[in-house]
């Protein structure tokens, strides 16, 4: 190996690594010194290295001292020479795990798992899906990616934040994008509606670009840019401003006795919605002979979807037919 080679492989190997190596090469060479020095007192080389250990170290068992005059000279050289080589590597090694977490919380570190989820864009909504997943699954793996904070500690919130604009290819590689198994885009809501709508497009086609096959949901706010978004990739689009506003005018013109919001927000909670095939034998049964027996799978029929159109509790009658979709909620 030429001189330039092994300059380059030295100074590509993290500096924690090569002070480790540095003191192991001082070590071995000082323990296999004094075993030739002194063979009485050390009859293994083995032992000389345990005993420089220790004496650079400072902690000084006594089990090993050298008595001749070339092995205690021997020992002060190890004393000044490994001893600070061992307390520079302690100091640097402190460094360098306390500088791994200020980037960590800072957003800089790359995550290097698989099967996680990608949140994208941190805000109130952000927050709480972060505590519902995590309290549903605490083992979940979550990434997190945001352009406007400065920092997110892990104690507070057990993500790992990567800060950056989640448009641009080495954000979206910093956080594993090739191996997530779900990216859900938030939309920014501290911006006008169209220029929140453009970033997640935007947003949208850089992951599906970085990742064919991955589920995408995207908050879009303006009606008129969902064709935009499903162009862009997107595989589910979630219209915050349509829901609210249905939400509000169940609100205003409830009945006194019911509560929608409260009703809406924990059947989301507590339920799981299901899309399935009708099953051969419940073909040409009527709603209410299918909502029986699918209760016995504890499978709460609430609809069917034929055709694109959505049939909500369409009355017991109703006869099932063979490419209808049923709509099922399952305890979660």
């Amino acid at each position: 190996m030429s001189i330039k080679l092994f300059k380059q492989v030295y100074y590509n190997i993290p500096i924690i690594i090569r002070l480790l190596l540095i003191i192991v090469l001082i070590m071995t060479l000082a323990g296999t010194a004094i075993h030739y020095i002194e063979p009485d007192q050390f009859p293994t080389a083995f032992e000389g290295v345990w005993w420089a250990f220790v004496t650079a170290a400072t902690v000084g068992y006594g089990d090993y001292v050298p008595l001749s005059l070339p092995g205690r000279i021997l020992a002060l050289l190890l004393i000044l020479t490994g001893g600070g080589l061992i307390a520079f590597y302690i100091s640097r090694f402190s460094a360098v795990a306390i500088n791994h977490e200020y980037n960590l919380e800072k957003g800089k570190v790359a995550f290097k798992g698989g099967g996680h989820l990608v949140f994208i864009g941190w805000n109130e909504r952000t927050r709480q899906l972060v505590d519902i997943a995590l309290d549903k699954n605490p083992d979940l793996r979550i990434v997190l990616i945001d352009r406007t904070l400065n920092s997110l500690a892990y104690q507070h919130y057990p993500v790992h934040f990567i800060h950056g604009d989640a448009t641009e290819d080495y954000t979206l590689q910093q956080a594993n994008i090739k191996h997530a198994k779900c990216v859900i885009i938030t939309a920014d809501t501290t911006e006008k509606e169209r220029q929140a709508d453009n970033f997640t497009i935007l947003t949208t086609v850089a992951v599906r670009g970085n990742n064919e096959d991955i589920p995408i949901i995207a908050e879009i706010l303006s009606g008129i840019q969902v064709e935009n978004a499903i162009r862009a990739g997107a595989t589910t689009i979630l219209r915050t401003n349509d829901f609210m506003s249905a939400l509000l005018y169940h609100e205003m013109s409830r009945d006194k006795a019911a509560m929608p919001f409260e009703d809406t927000l924990n059947l989301l909670k507590s339920q799981a919605f299901r899309h399935r095939n009708v099953p051969s034998e419940l073909v040409n049964q009527t709603f209410q002979a299918a909502s029986k027996k699918l209760l016995l799978d504890q499978m709460l029929l609430i609809g069917i979807l034929r055709e694109k159109e959505w049939m909500v509790n369409p009355g017991h009658e109703f006869r099932l037919q063979k490419d209808d979709i049923l709509i099922c909620l399952l305890p979660r």
